[in-house]
């Protein structure tokens, strides 16, 4: 994997398409590598997925589409930590846009318990789904060109709603 790194960036590539990732100096590469899996496993749904931009909210998605008729995200990506408060102000908010959420190397029950409570009085359109990246991810889902192999079916997921 170190051929891929050049001044903390990372160039990943899935289904066609590529991402030049960004590892801020603050942030661990597994916050980056659950950027580009999330990116990798919803882009065959959402073929205009972006990484780590501005949607006109006071929270900025790692990963998301916005519905350009609505000008409202249609899918928005967070990889760890994502506050109770957060996930309860999105869901109410947009409820029409589909949630997911990446865990690396920990349970996903403490966060299906906080994110049925956020969404248990919201009347949502769309589902909210937790993923739990295994500690291995890396070395197990991308290979050494940076190709991203990566499905449900190699995960542990909830989808609520």
């Amino acid at each position: 994997m170190s051929d891929r790194h050049l001044r903390r960036k990372l160039t990943l590539r899935a289904h066609g398409e590529q991402v030049v990732f960004v590892k801020k100096k603050q942030e661990r590469i597994e916050h980056v590598w659950m950027k580009a899996f999330l990116w990798a496993l919803y882009l065959p749904d959402y073929p205009d997925l972006t990484v780590e931009i501005r949607v006109g909210d006071k929270y900025k998605p790692d990963v998301v589409q916005v519905d350009p008729l609505r000008g409202q995200p249609m899918f928005w990506g967070e990889a760890g930590s994502v506050g109770v408060d957060k996930i309860a102000s999105l869901t109410r908010r947009y409820r029409h846009t589909h949630f997911a959420m990446g865990k690396w190397a920990t349970s996903l029950d403490p966060y299906v318990a906080i994110v049925r409570e956020a969404v248990a009085d919201v009347d949502r359109a769309a589902p909210f789904d937790l993923l739990h990246f295994p500690a291995d991810s890396a070395n197990r889902f991308i290979d050494a060109k940076g190709h991203i192999a990566i499905t449900r079916e190699d995960l542990d997921w909830v989808r609520i709603g």
